[in-house]
């Protein structure tokens, strides 16, 4: 029975850091060990004037809509305009108002210099010539990553993303003690429509508001549609620290898809399944630690798209749109309406994700461990807002889990201390009986019966700490609070390997220690193995972020510390 837990105990570890393993893989741009790499379908679209990146006809619910005049963005007048704020720098296209480029200058593409300098002193003493590191950006040129708006629905073309618009002059920063900036672009009649975009930035925020005024002009009725879309290729993914992004692609949410991300690899080949109707939900694009997202809050029907786009001109990749639509009133000649919608372009906060729109905190991937993973940052958030330490707040978490686990880890112990104070007698039984298999298996039970033992005790903690440090795994990948979170000394990067391996060797000596402490197995070859496969993990943990190895090091030592205590008042050596 003692081998037999030993094997159970071997096949959970086992595969719980295969899945990890096969994780990283995926994480880093890999093929799963379980699945092969889907090859990427080739763009049939025709490049020219006609890739207009404009929601199409079909994708409107007006069955007179057309898809509009383009004004090809070589020839048309283009003026940026740069919007600085506490926490975004963004710049805005004159040609159709799109916002092709957002900054976050609180978060940064590598650590802060300055500690890294410090780390460099003490470890090498010198000194890494400086650098400033550059600040996140999300819609950017390289990706063709861009959040656009325009109108369809007409008998005719309409202002749409294409169309050059005039900015009205006004300030074009957030002055101190100003609480937000405004921009504002005019489009020229097109279609008997003027189109007005108002930009609204705010202080300490991450999102812009986006008032899209609609004045007929002409002399006809219109019923025009406005459609909100986030565009950027599928090629090129960006990451934070050392890792590439655990998705990167559209993601939808309404009342009755719920949360759905899309692959590219999906719209290539058609295969995309949502609801396209709905009364509320939003669009998204995401990726590593960060997302951008269309958001409507008021409810009233929109319908939802994602598609793969034709050909753009100086676009080398495939590119893609995911957006809504929303159909406006009929404007009479003379009259004009408004349609009110958010642009959030920032960080993955969860806190602050919920607050914003309904089921937006999901944009941050915990992968398939979602209902563990999100209770178990709710405690590591709490804890941290005492400690305000990540790498002190994860060993706050392993000594609340010992001490609720506390009273079932110590049966374990005593279960497994009390099988090797018996172990010379076992093993002494064994070579007697060697021949008589059933008497000997008789007479173990009968041993562990007299010493109450329980065989299988020692696989229970095991059991439920597996999922939470799977949990934790996802949760140290997902969470840009811990992105370049430092702990103490050389750890500046909690979220990436230990850059001197110095955890995971520590790591490696408390769990040959804990097989030291433990009964040996009774098969030589058995025991041998006990020992190699923590080297085994402890090399395998090189690569894993240094949170995680912190926290099975700290988990490691309580263990130790319990078991030599029960060791000691069992008079166990």
């Amino acid at each position: 029975m003692t081998d037999i837990r030993r094997t159970v105990l071997w096949v959970v570890f086992t595969m719980s850091l295969v899945l990890l393993w096969d994780g990283w893989q995926k994480h880093n741009g890999h093929p799963s060990m379980f699945s092969p790499q889907a090859p990427k379908a080739v763009a049939t679209a025709p490049v020219g004037p006609a890739s207009s990146g404009v929601p199409a006809g079909s994708t409107v619910s007006a069955s007179n809509a057309q898809a509009p005049a383009v004004v090809a963005a070589t020839t048309a007048p283009s003026e940026k305009i740069t919007i600085h704020t506490d926490v975004l720098t963004v710049t805005v296209d004159t040609l159709g108002g799109d916002i092709v480029r957002a900054e976050l200058p609180k978060y940064l593409t590598s650590p802060d210099p300055k500690v890294t300098d410090q780390l460099l002193q003490m470890v090498h003493l010198q000194k890494k010539p400086a650098f400033t590191p550059e600040p996140v950006v999300l819609f950017n040129a390289v990706q063709h990553y861009r959040a656009q708006t325009g109108l369809v629905g007409g008998a005719g073309p309409l202002p749409t993303h294409n169309t050059p618009m005039t900015a009205v002059e006004g300030p074009r920063e957030l002055e101190a003690g100003q609480n937000e900036v405004k921009l504002r672009l005019e489009s020229a009649e097109v279609g008997g429509i003027k189109l007005v975009k108002t930009f609204t930035f705010k202080r300490g925020v991450y999102t812009v508001g986006v008032t899209h005024e609609v004045v007929n002009v002409g002399t006809a009725p219109v019923t025009p549609q406005v459609y909100l879309q986030l565009v950027r290729d599928g090629s090129t993914v960006t990451g934070g620290a050392a890792f590439t992004p655990s998705f990167t692609g559209p993601a939808i949410y309404n009342d009755t898809t719920k949360f759905k991300t899309i692959k590219f690899d999906d719209i290539d080949k058609n295969n995309v399944d949502i609801e396209k109707q709905a009364n509320d939900g939003w669009v998204s694009m995401v990726q590593h630690y960060f997302a951008s997202a269309w958001l409507v809050n008021e409810p009233g029907n929109r319908e939802f798209f994602v598609r793969k786009l034709p050909g753009q001109p100086g676009v080398s990749g495939d590119t893609y749109a995911t957006g809504m639509v929303f159909t406006l009133p009929t404007l009479a000649p003379g009259a004009s309406t408004t349609q009110q919608a958010t642009l959030f372009a920032g960080p993955q906060e969860e806190n602050n994700l919920s607050a914003l729109a309904p089921g937006l905190e999901r944009v941050k991937d915990y992968g398939k461990l979602h209902i563990l993973a999100e209770p178990l940052f709710w405690l590591l958030d709490k804890l941290h807002g005492f400690i305000g330490n990540w790498g002190w707040t994860i060993v706050a978490l392993v000594l609340l889990l010992k001490v609720a686990l506390y009273s079932l880890n110590a049966s374990a112990y005593k279960s497994m201390a009390r099988m090797k104070a018996v172990a010379p007698r076992i093993t002494a039984m064994k070579e007697r009986l060697k021949d008589k298999p059933q008497e000997m298996q008789t007479e173990m039970m009968k041993i562990y019966r007299e010493e109450k033992i329980n065989p299988i005790g020692g696989c229970l903690p095991i059991f439920l700490q597996m999922p939470i440090f799977m949990a934790l795994y996802w949760v140290l990948l997902s969470t840009v609070e811990m992105r370049h979170a430092p702990w103490m000394l050389w750890v500046t990067d909690l979220s990436v390997r230990d850059p001197y391996f110095i955890l995971p060797l520590l790591m490696m000596a408390s769990s040959l220690f804990q097989v030291w402490l433990n009964p040996p197995a009774s098969d030589p070859m058995q025991q041998k193995m006990m020992w190699i496969m923590p080297v085994a993990f402890g090399v395998m943990f090189f690569v894993f972020p240094a949170g995680l190895v912190l926290y099975w090091l700290t988990n490691n030592i309580l263990s130790i510390a319990q078991q030599w205590l029960i060791n000691r008042r069992l008079g166990v050596n």
